[in-house]
């Protein structure tokens, strides 16, 4: 028999569940979305729909639009995103420097920070820049998003070979600054979402690649991170693919290693950092030893064709900064992977869509841990080209 306080807290699950369900639709079409739109589309009567909208409304998080177009009866008021007070604070780390963005809640990155720093004063100079963040915008934070290199189960960075962290309790320090709710989010995870967004209804697994001072890679299915058990799906960079005298030293402390091989460093030389400049990356790609980037696409062949053997994806996206090897690389690393092997068939592989914002992955996980919803494609890609 149910208790009281168990139809209570039935009801209030119910409760959150339509209210996620309404927010949803506005964003997924803000500006266009009314009342009467989310009844019909959730089956709730009207003024249930109302009453979740006005629940929205005074939470900052909808507000109301201009008039729909009439038809024929009183003309029903839109309803959009309320862009003019929750924040969400995304912060990019790599090992000598970081991003820090502020997002509105239809997706603009209102303000942006760089920061440099040096190893020894990397916690400190983090610090003082959340907290001065947080400062700035008081009342106003609704969530971070962290992305970093390296192994986290949301909490704390399990372990980092690029940050040389290990067992680190991030999300707890960061939330102290804040004191507001922090996901962390590995970085190569963190753009593949990014990839998702910018995609209407993705279907199916796709396999991201990230090549840039590291290497990884993520899987989606249906456009949502598909993780495994322990928090370590997509860590291919330390994985042996090249052996005998062609295998390198990696900075694992292995040889051989898919990193050692076909990260951005391995094939561009030492010089090459995450925090360069576009230009200065072009610069060095220009310069480089065009043999060695070749055995580097080879090498990321040999993982893409067992990995997309296991998996069936629709497609290949390499990731990071791979896009500035040029057409040579990509075209190399197609032709490497579309040898016959009997019962698999040949995968498409494309660099990422370049509209996709330093800040939109972790940004978006951030939301949907905290609201449970997602930006819609078409307004995140406009609300990017504003900024």
């Amino acid at each position: 028999m149910l208790k009281s306080e168990d139809v209570l807290d039935s009801q209030a699950s119910l409760r959150r569940s339509n209210l996620r369900r309404a927010l949803q639709l506005v964003f997924r079409n803000p500006g266009l979305q009314t009342r009467a739109g989310i009844a019909r589309a959730t089956g709730l009567t009207a003024a249930t729909a109302s009453s979740l909208v006005a629940e929205l409304i005074e939470s900052r998080l909808v507000a109301e639009g201009e008039q729909a177009a009439s038809t024929g009866g009183k003309r029903a008021t839109t309803l959009t995103v309320d862009a003019g007070h929750h924040l969400i604070l995304a912060l990019v780390i790599r090992p000598t420097s970081a991003h820090l963005g502020l997002v509105a809640l239809d997706g603009t990155e209102i303000e942006s920070r760089r920061l440099t720093y040096a190893v020894p004063d990397r916690d400190r100079a983090l610090d003082d820049a959340v907290a001065a963040m947080a400062a700035a915008h008081p009342g106003r934070l609704l969530a971070a998003g962290v992305q970093l290199p390296g192994t986290t189960d949301g909490r704390s960075v399990l372990e980092s070979v690029q940050l040389r962290w290990q067992d680190v309790p991030l999300a707890d320090r960061f939330e102290k600054l804040l004191r507001v709710p922090v996901l962390l989010i590995n970085d190569v995870d963190a753009e593949a979402i990014a990839e998702s967004a910018l995609e209407d209804e993705p279907s199916g697994y796709r396999l991201f690649v990230h090549i840039g001072g590291g290497l990884g890679a993520a899987v989606t299915l249906d456009g949502e991170l598909a993780p495994g058990p322990r928090d370590r799906a997509g860590e291919i960079g330390h994985v042996r693919v090249v052996f005998g005298d062609a295998a390198r030293d990696c900075s694992c402390g292995g040889r051989g290693c898919l990193e050692s091989a076909a990260s951005m460093g391995a094939m561009l030389g030492d010089s090459f950092s995450d925090a360069m400049e576009i230009e200065e990356i072009q610069a060095l790609v220009a310069e480089a030893d065009q043999e060695r980037i070749d055995d580097g696409a080879r090498a990321l062949a040999r993982a893409v064709k067992l990995i997309s053997a296991l998996l069936d994806p629709a497609e290949v996206v390499l990731g990071g900064a791979a896009w500035m090897l040029g057409t040579r690389f990509l075209d190399l690393v197609q032709a490497e992977t579309d040898y016959p092997a009997r019962g698999t068939v040949r995968v498409p592989i494309r660099y990422a869509d370049p509209r996709a914002a330093i800040s939109t992955g972790a940004a978006q996980a951030a939301l949907t841990a905290v609201l449970g919803v997602r930006w819609s494609p078409g307004h995140l890609v406009k609300a990017q080209r504003t900024t």
